[in-house]
């Protein structure tokens, strides 16, 4: 049964989350604007941070033998496939629209939960999704032709498919007796990301020399080691770790929405620190998304019986949990 404490545990530790990976942005467009491919910055970051959790992956080696679908899934959509498209897509466009564009996820993800795993999903979750989608229309300012970079709008909307996927595969690694554990899930996927991201990168055709320079950030010199141990440390390492925990507390509905409050964390970092700002419209927009955010936490479950629903079974009422042993609201959607 969730708890309320474990619930107040999960909600900060998804905004921690979320402050942790919007600041990945400001500190990889640097380093892309100084000569580094965006494929390098994604697999440096990767193979970084699976380096640095390399003792908990063999800790948890049991895994590979166990869930070794999950792993590699994790590995491909929740590393390899959302840092590499996000990363791409800011060398084209700026940082907040990639990002706010990418969070279409949480639609998709909620589509997922709804049609394909046949669960019931909350009111509060649905209108949080609605109003931080329509916040991304005003973002993107959908209605002048997105005069933003096509591909670039693309390619962030490919990083809302990974996105979701993300999430599905951080909540399914929680469901049943053989639970994996989100730590050794997490090191695992960097691993299988970081061993991906090295066929694709090709990372013996990286300007090693770069690291040891300065990047321009919005004019001021940053060192680029600086920049790289930022990325590593906070925003992979901490970002993930906090994330697939505060998904196995919540719901995957309800912490992919808060975890829109990444995208603000971006916007408002590309502002302060590259000089990107943002128009009177696109800042309403933001306003939405945090709205969404806020509305979509607060969908509380009510008391709840132990009985649990029935693997499968789509009905929702007070007092019943989910098939991943969730607790489903009052306020649920019919199934």
């Amino acid at each position: 049964m969730q708890t309320s404490q474990g619930r107040g545990v999960g909600l900060g530790l998804a905004l921690v989350s979320a402050l942790a990976f919007g600041g990945s942005g400001v500190a990889a467009k640097p380093l892309i604007e100084a000569g580094l491919d965006p494929l390098h910055v994604v697999w440096l970051r990767a193979t970084g941070a699976a380096l640095v959790l390399l003792p908990v992956a063999w800790r948890h080696r049991a895994l590979v033998r166990r869930r070794p679908a999950l792993l590699a899934g994790f590995g491909l959509l929740g590393v390899a496939g959302v840092q590499t498209c996000y990363f791409a897509a800011i060398s084209r466009i700026p940082v907040g629209v990639a990002l706010l564009v990418e969070y279409l996820g949480p639609a998709l993800l909620l589509g997922w939960v709804r049609f394909v795993q046949r669960r019931p999903v909350s009111r509060a979750a649905a209108a949080g999704v609605v109003l931080a989608v329509g916040g991304l229309a005003c973002v993107v300012e959908v209605w002048s032709g997105l005069r933003f970079d096509a591909l670039g709008l693309v390619i962030a909307l490919g990083g809302a498919c990974c996105q979701a996927g993300y999430f599905v595969l951080a909540d399914h690694g929680a469901d049943g007796e053989d639970a994996a554990d989100p730590v050794g899930v997490t090191a695992h996927g960097l691993l299988v990301g970081a061993l991906v991201l090295t066929v694709v990168a090709r990372p013996w055709t990286l300007d090693w020399h770069l690291l040891a320079g300065r990047a321009a950030m919005d004019g001021t010199g940053v060192p680029a080691g600086l920049l790289l141990a930022w990325l590593v440390l906070v925003a992979t390492v901490a970002a993930y770790l906090t994330g697939v925990v505060s998904v196995r507390r919540l719901s995957s509905q309800v912490a992919c929405v808060v975890a829109f409050l990444e995208a603000l964390v971006a916007v408002v970092l590309a502002w302060v620190l590259l000089g990107e700002g943002l128009s009177a419209t696109q800042a309403v927009g933001g306003a939405l998304v945090l709205a969404g955010a806020f509305i979509a936490q607060t969908s509380t479950p009510r008391a709840a019986r132990p009985e649990p629903v029935a693997q499968g079974a789509g009905t929702a009422g007070a007092g019943r949990e989910s098939p991943g042993g969730r607790e489903l609201s009052d306020d649920s959607l019919p199934a």
